[in-house]
């Protein structure tokens, strides 16, 4: 599946903003499953100085300086990208989950196995996620189980939560949005053993003819992404629509929880209140990606 993203930033002041420096992730990542045909991003004013570099997650992260008063900051992230996920193995032929777990001790996946400020292991999310996996079961039925409760169990509702709203508080209220089902997920699934990480991206805006309209569109999306051992991999799990990723997402960044993988966060001197004004358009193109 092709698409043409679009990521709109805006940001109103009350008073100018003499110094700004602000840190951008909004260029989806290159994958052996996700062609990056073209991205660009557009920042206005115009930055004195702008920098790329990989973090230590080997997202591509755009610094920028900008050192003349504006009332007005706006980011406009452009992309064509293909994606093309395969579908993930049967879950029967999945290693045992606790297998996963031992090998995981030695593997660079066990990086994503600690918890993080948004994702710490919590208790009750741990007990939450060992429902769905008894003793011996293939590490992917357990997955998907896991994400299909939380789909379940959880409300969505935008509005409910912040962006720095624990993991324990949305155990509690069954209440939030794409990034708490996230966090939630991931805790619990650390809380196991089992390597998990936090994505951030998009999810197509308008379903497919016949298809289901997919909660998180127009805006940032997040999603899980969990290890299933050296011969499978990662697989993206979607809680929050209950899908398997694999052509209805495109991926931005990842890393162990939204506070790694915030589309855009900086410091400014002056400023005093604000507005913010985000916009999100992930549409099907038509044709081949250029070569």
């Amino acid at each position: 599946m092709i698409y043409r993203l679009r990521h709109v930033t805006t940001y109103a002041y009350a008073h100018p903003v003499d110094l700004a420096a602000h840190l951008l992730l909004l260029t989806p990542r290159s994958l052996a499953h996700q062609q990056v045909a073209r991205a660009t991003l557009e920042v206005t004013p115009a930055p004195s100085h702008v920098s790329e570099a990989p973090d230590h997650f080997g997202n591509l992260a755009t610094r920028v300086f900008i050192d003349v008063p504006h009332a007005r900051f706006e980011v406009v992230a452009e992309a064509l990208v293909e994606v093309r996920f395969p579908e993930p193995p049967a879950p029967a032929t999945t290693l045992p989950w606790e297998v996963v777990r031992d090998i995981a001790r030695g593997s660079e996946a066990v990086e994503f196995t600690f918890g993080s400020p948004l994702a710490p292991l919590v208790p009750a999310a741990r007990g939450y996620a060992a429902a769905s996996f008894p003793a011996r079961r293939p590490v992917l039925a357990g997955l998907l189980e896991l994400m299909a409760r939380i789909r379940r169990d959880f409300t969505y509702k935008p509005g409910a939560t912040g962006p720095n709203t624990q993991v324990a508080e949305v155990l509690e209220s069954r209440v939030g949005v794409c990034q708490d089902y996230a966090h939630v997920m991931v805790s619990g699934l650390r809380g196991l053993g089992l390597p998990a990480r936090y994505v951030s991206g998009y999810v197509r805006t308008r379903p497919p003819p016949g298809g289901t309209a997919r909660r998180g569109a127009d805006q940032s999306h997040a999603w899980v992404e969990a290890w299933l051992g050296p011969e499978h991999g990662w697989v993206g799990l979607d809680p929050t629509n209950d899908i398997v990723v694999r052509d209805e997402h495109v991926v931005l960044a990842w890393g162990r929880d939204f506070g790694d993988v915030s589309p855009l966060r900086g410091v400014i001197l002056g400023g005093g209140e604000h507005g913010l004004w985000v916009g999100v358009d992930l549409e099907e193109a038509e044709g081949p990606v250029p070569a």
